[in-house]
């Protein structure tokens, strides 16, 4: 097959070892890219359940493996596989024998993911955390949220944004390097680490002076009034991003505001008071009024929707965003790509034995290697 029956990564086979958090979800962008995904799950625990969003598009085997088999069961299939993920603590593979090291040693061109709250080595690489966590010491927990505290982002800027995509392009860019040199490697993604990377542009405003080290005094952290969150009349909420000068003017325009406090847009001294006004200003119309005169237009203006709501926003319906699977919504493949389309495949598929999986990796030849394997 080719193109978009395919998927861009129709051609690569990944080993995820189940854990939580942003493993099932890289793994879940991984699948719905194309490639052919299979977890792994312990014997021991209650299995993954296979119908979560992400866990779609894999195949599932479960092994012990704390005994022989499973270990040597894993270890078939890491020969097979071009990248490995796992969000196990520090050691934990190792002990197993499946760390990287014997991974390597065994498939040399292996790409071998690692996902940690707080990396493989430093003062607190052994420790437990958890996204709320790691976003505390990078600095992104205390700039976001308002004034008086910080607000918990929930886990999109550790686990997800930070871990899982991060994870996903170090991975992806590793095997780049694999199948042009043969030489696999270690990918160390910790979330703490992602979490500071996600603040390159925040960072480098507050070195050069154009940020102010604390919430709610800023543009686009809640201090401005022509970037923020207003309530409605019916108790809804609606959000506004003008910040230049032109989308601005039509925000104001279109409201039909005439005070002349609103003119000099930049007044940071003016702010407090103009949020006020903007408060009062948007309590007097139902979101759906203010939907009507300003959703179709360059106010940048956007309801907030609920996740109820959301799906059913005519952007959101046409653009694909969500998808029926399983008899429920669920959220749909992203990015677009043009020619080979990512796809949210069905949920995991539980293999009826443990040796099925081993079986089919090793019997059935990867379109891009051509050697059996």
């Amino acid at each position: 097959m080719n193109g978009p029956e395919r998927g861009a990564l129709a051609d690569v086979r990944v080993l995820e070892f189940a854990g939580i958090g942003p493993v099932p979800f890289c793994g879940m962008l991984l699948a719905d890219l194309g490639a052919d995904v299979v977890r792994v799950d312990r014997k021991s625990l209650v299995p993954q359940d296979p119908l979560a969003p992400e866990n779609r598009g894999r195949r599932s085997i479960a092994l012990d493996l704390k005994s022989e088999e499973g270990r040597a069961a894993a270890m078939a299939l890491m020969v097979r596989a071009d990248i490995v993920i796992e969000g196990y603590r520090p050691g934990v593979m190792e002990r197993l024998g499946l760390g990287p090291d014997v991974a390597l040693a065994n498939r040399p061109s292996l790409v071998y993911g690692r996902m940690t709250g707080w990396g493989q080595d430093g003062p607190s690489s052994r420790r437990a955390g958890h996204d709320i966590n790691y976003i505390a010491i990078s600095g992104a927990l205390h700039a976001i949220g308002t004034a008086d505290r910080p607000q918990i982002p929930l886990n999109l800027v550790g686990d997800y944004g930070g871990g899982a995509l991060h994870l996903a392009l170090g991975v992806l860019a590793a095997l780049h390097h694999a199948r042009a040199t043969g030489q696999g490697q270690v990918v160390d993604c910790a979330m703490s680490d992602a979490a500071v990377s996600l603040l390159s542009m925040i960072h480098g405003r507050w070195d050069d002076g154009t940020w102010r080290d604390s919430r709610e005094s800023n543009v686009i952290d809640g201090g401005a009034h022509f970037y923020n969150v207003y309530q409605c009349r019916d108790g809804h909420w609606i959000a506004v991003g003008a910040i230049e000068p032109q989308f601005y003017r039509e925000l104001i325009d279109r409201m039909g505001i005439d005070d002349p406090q609103f003119d000099d847009q930049l007044d940071e001294q003016s702010w407090p008071k103009l949020k006020q006004k903007l408060a009062a200003i948007f309590a007097g119309r139902t979101r759906a009024e203010w939907c009507a005169l300003l959703e179709d237009s360059d106010a940048c203006f956007a309801p907030v929707l609920s996740l109820g709501e959301a799906p059913l926003h005519p952007h959101n319906r046409a653009r694909g965003a969500y998808v029926v699977r399983d008899g429920k919504i669920r959220t749909g493949p992203a990015p677009k790509l043009s020619l080979t389309p990512s796809t949210a495949r069905p949920g995991a598929r539980f293999s009826d034995e443990d040796g099925d999986v081993v079986r089919d990796w090793a019997e059935r030849a990867s379109p891009a290697r051509g050697d059996g394997r």
